[in-house]
């Protein structure tokens, strides 16, 4: 716990220098899970259905732009720092580090993670605190996709906090987390890109807001590794149809082909950085 404390309170003392250091706006990506130009499937709604406009004026299919930055925590073994419109997370990664002598003893890694909500990242204020949902959640995302038996013995701890909650907060949390754990040299199969969708009566809606999420009939949820094309995540709640689910699995699955291909550009950009 003493490393979360010192991590929240670096965050807060820091973010303001990091975001001035940060890259360009221009390097923010607006992604699609279908081309605009070259459509493989029709709509799903007709015109006659939409009737209201997506509180950021995105389209039904269109996510908000996406930015990553690597090295945000200098006292981490690897960090992350990711933006998806009002939605801002940093992600710090811990380890490998030798487990405690209580535990049993494992010829496997261990993954703990853990989010929480700052003080000051939701309107009504006060109300941050450890989300266990959530860290139950992105360790099922990112245990499939990490190679567990490269640090036996040993324990990789992920501390994510939401700083701003703007809407699909899981998504960008295991998306960031992802980042964070390759910048910290863990030895994963591939990122794990997330990307959620919210069914509103006949409507789908990707990387929903949070108005979208506060009144909405369903959600869905993946989390997968796009270049395997393997779900490590699935989450669904409310009544869906079979047409609309497959319609959101594919959106998803879509999204985060290209979601990976952005976090890709981040390490990569990162990696030459440090080789200049």
């Amino acid at each position: 716990m003493a490393e979360l404390f010192l991590f929240e309170k670096q965050t807060q003392q820091n973010l303001k220098k990091d975001r001035m250091a940060a890259k360009p706006a221009t390097t923010s990506t607006t992604y699609s899970p279908i081309d605009p130009i070259h459509k493989t499937r029709p709509p799903i709604f007709s015109n006659s259905d939409v009737d209201w406009l997506r509180p950021d004026s995105r389209s039904f299919h269109q996510c908000r732009p996406a930015f990553f930055r690597t090295g945000a925590v200098n006292s981490a073994a690897g960090s992350a720092y990711a933006e998806f419109g009002n939605t801002k997370v940093i992600v710090s990664v811990f380890g490998p580090r030798e487990s405690k002598k209580a535990m049993m003893y494992s010829d496997i890694g261990r993954l703990n993670c853990n989010v929480s909500y700052t003080t000051f990242a939701t309107p009504v204020r006060g109300q941050g605190s450890d989300h266990k949902e959530f860290s139950s959640m992105l360790h099922k995302a990112l245990e499939g996709a990490i190679i567990l038996e490269t640090f036996p013995k040993t324990t990789v701890d992920v501390f994510a906090l939401v700083l701003e909650s703007g809407g699909s907060d899981l998504p960008v949390v295991i998306s960031c987390a992802s980042v964070a754990l390759a910048d910290a040299g863990i030895m994963m199969y591939d990122l794990v890109a997330s990307v959620s969708v919210s069914c509103l009566g006949k409507n789908l809606l990707i990387d929903p807001v949070s108005e979208e999420e506060s009144s909405q009939d369903g959600s869905l949820m993946i989390a997968c590794m796009p270049s395997r094309y393997e779900v490590t995540q699935l989450t669904v709640t409310g009544e869906w149809s079979t047409p609309n689910f497959n319609e959101a699995m594919q959106l998803c699955l879509d999204a985060s082909a290209k979601l990976g291909k952005i976090m890709r550009s981040c390490l990569k950009e990162a990696a030459s950085d440090v080789q200049e």
